[in-house]
């Protein structure tokens, strides 16, 4: 029967490596115990018992751990994202569906927005399309 943990264990490893989302390396502990528990006896139900034992304590001992690295992965804010909801003065003329430039902090930017923009305007940065500044009126105070 070990050989068959052993199987089941490069399976379960294999997987691990091709998602790389930490889906089944839980399994993966529990088919080595299991396949440890082999040696002592060859009651499959106690090699089972084992096998999902000692996965779902491994399970929920690493979890937290898991949640904590994983939650590092969240959106972290570029540069470009600095832009964002900020003034920007036009350079260059916009209108609906056509591409026009605008200055913020110092650098230009292409930009597009729903109204016309003449040159000289200010006009507050809404989103990105890629590389592309999104724009709309400034409201006035």
């Amino acid at each position: 029967m070990s050989v068959y943990w052993i199987i089941l264990f490069l399976v379960l490893l294999l997987i691990e490596l091709a998602t790389v989302n930490l889906v089944s390396i839980w399994f993966a502990v529990g088919a080595i115990a299991a396949f440890i528990t082999s040696f002592f006896t060859d009651s499959v139900l106690l090699q089972l018992f084992v096998f999902v034992v000692v996965s779902v304590v491994s399970l929920f001992v690493t979890l937290p751990i898991v949640k904590k690295v994983k939650s590092k992965d969240k959106f972290v804010p570029t540069n470009l994202d600095r832009v964002l909801g900020k003034e920007a003065e036009v350079t260059k003329e916009i209108k609906p569906n056509h591409y026009g430039e605008v200055q913020v902090f110092g650098t230009t930017w292409t930009a597009t927005g729903d109204e016309v923009f003449k040159v000289g305007e200010k006009a507050i940065v809404d989103a990105m399309d890629g590389v592309k500044l999104i724009v709309k009126k400034k409201e006035e105070k």
